[in-house]
């Protein structure tokens, strides 16, 4: 049942004579602090906050002051009192709130700053669950959503990036009402995502992935000038996820990443992470989301040269992540082709000199590599809903094999095989992958028939041979991939007429004797994998 409105019209200038600060994250608080008591404002504070103050010497009243009550239960109960949140939601031009007040001896807070315990931190450094629960802030929710309903008369700020703005605003002594609205809409945004991100955290400790309700938060990282396309907005939001990549990256030099850039660099990412960086240097090369080359070799120069093989037309204007710290020789390879942003772990001092004469080309150090099985969610949305799975993080090195043809691959096949399915679960479905000695042949991606996938990644690869001066296809005795199961012998027909000697695939076609009995046919070794990696 509704609560009827008080109907009364809020005030646009609203006094500030007391601030209420309770903080977490100190940043700048002690100054902000001293510029509202010059201001003449009345301090109240609590716990660590009021002995920061107290240490800068400044006056400052503790919240006993208002409560009448001592912090309790380690400072779990401090401020869920009366004397706090009738001073934070009484109107003031209500004659019943006012008697109230009076009666109570409680005094109105005008201002709250107010920022919560360090959740999201704890827990992306792994705590353990009595710690993390210890980080669940209770009161400062509590005050935050209080000041923001009532911010018809109470000014709440919980962000320390918006002090500056703050006493911008309250030059004159007063908080317009616009700015207030500003601030309360802030301040819900925050606690939404503060109960997400817990919310989440106990969904993963109870092993459950899919809750009745879930809800996703993050914090805008940046506004950027457009989406997918100019016509429509866009903004980066970080969930707090504690994982190597695009959103935690330092950039190093280059102008913002636009939308594409960033969803680009992340597959990038993600999938040049596939390849552990002791076994062998990798190189990934991007373009709308899927590779056009990826290939691995003893060093980081020239897996990106054969990376780039694959398909240097394709590769013009692309993302290039590598598994391993950017060196001189790499930079100056990749500084000959037009490329929009390069992610790596690391860079030397030498490399970022050279990649510095192409002042525009993003430079990103992400600090490490993901780890491929840390479980995850992604989201996509569609019309009136949210489509939420766990992170596809499954690794043929996992898998048990099966081999269904009467020739077992040989070892070599078998590493090609390997390699092609782990570049196939990253391109977008239909996928057909072939590969030859940890390169990457050819690429067929999102073609609504899987035949077409494997012709399209047939053809790139004849059109590489002739640019390289080939004399023929790196398909032929090539491994081939398919990230989801061959319906019908067709497809495994064009990928044996590319030239391919090795089927790697999920396997659980109604036709799957048909199609093992044409690649026995060809005398062409297959194995089945027992999982699919849609990518949609």
């Amino acid at each position: 049942m509704a609560v009827a409105s008080k109907k009364i019209p809020a005030p646009d200038e609203v006094r500030i004579r007391t601030a209420l600060l309770s903080v977490s994250d100190k940043t700048g608080i002690v100054e902000l602090a001293r510029a509202l008591h010059e201001k003449g404002v009345r301090l109240v504070s609590t716990g660590g906050t009021h002995k920061a103050l107290s240490d800068a010497g400044l006056p400052v009243s503790d919240v006993s002051e208002l409560t009448g009550f001592p912090e309790v239960m380690d400072g779990r109960v401090k401020t869920l009192h009366p004397g706090v949140h009738g001073g934070l939601l009484a109107i003031r031009d209500d004659a019943e709130h006012v008697a109230a007040m009076d009666k109570h001896g409680i005094a109105a807070i005008d201002l709250a700053v107010i920022n919560l315990y360090p959740f999201e931190e704890v827990r992306a450094k792994g705590a353990d669950y009595p710690t993390t629960v210890e980080n669940i802030d209770i009161g400062g929710p509590a005050m935050i959503r209080a000041s923001a309903k009532n911010h018809a008369y109470v000014t709440i700020v919980t962000d320390p990036a918006d002090y500056a703005p703050l006493l911008e605003e309250i030059a004159g002594g007063t908080t317009r009402y616009a700015f207030r609205q500003k601030m309360a809409a802030k301040a819900y945004a925050r606690t939404a995502a503060y109960d997400a991100a817990i919310s989440n955290w106990f969904a993963d400790a109870l092993d459950t992935p899919m809750p009745r309700h879930r809800v996703i938060g993050g914090v805008l990282k940046e506004e950027m000038r457009y989406g997918e396309n100019p016509h429509q907005k866009a903004g980066f939001y970080v969930t707090g996820e504690n994982r190597p990549g695009v959103a935690t990256a330092t950039l190093l030099q280059g102008k913002q990443l636009s939308y594409n850039n960033i969803n680009d660099t992340d597959a990038a990412f993600e999938l040049v992470a596939e390849f552990l960086p002791e076994k062998a240097s990798a190189c990934a090369i991007i373009k709308h989301a899927n590779p056009c080359g990826v290939a691995t070799a003893p060093s980081l120069a020239e897996a990106y040269r054969r990376a780039l093989a694959c398909d240097s037309t394709s590769a013009y204007g692309g993302i290039i992540a590598l598994n391993q710290e950017l060196d001189t020789e790499t930079a100056e390879e990749i500084v000959k082709l037009f490329t929009e942003v390069i992610i790596a772990p690391s860079v030397s001092d030498e490399a970022k000199a050279i990649i510095a004469r192409k002042p525009n080309l993003r430079l990103l150090a992400t600090g490490g590599l993901p780890d491929p099985r840390v479980p995850g969610l992604s989201a996509k949305t569609v019309a009136g809903g949210l489509l939420v799975q766990t992170r596809d993080n499954g690794m043929v090195e996992d898998l048990e094999l099966k081999v269904v043809t009467k020739r077992a691959p040989t070892a070599q096949e078998l590493e090609d095989l390997s390699f092609a399915f782990k570049v196939a679960k990253h391109v977008k479905s239909n996928a057909i992958v072939y590969a030859k000695d940890g390169q990457t042949a050819g690429i067929g991606a999102g073609q609504m028939s899987r035949v077409d996938s494997a012709r399209i990644a047939a053809i790139k690869a004849e059109e590489a041979a002739k640019a390289l001066g080939l004399a023929e296809p790196l398909t032929r005795g090539s491994a081939v991939a398919s990230e989801a199961f061959l319906p019908f012998a067709d497809g495994l027909l064009s990928a044996i007429a590319a030239g391919a000697t090795a089927v790697i695939q999920p396997g659980g076609s109604m036709r799957d004797e048909e199609v093992i009995a044409a690649a026995n046919e060809h005398n062409v070794a297959m194995v089945f994998t027992g999982m699919r990696h849609f990518r949609h």
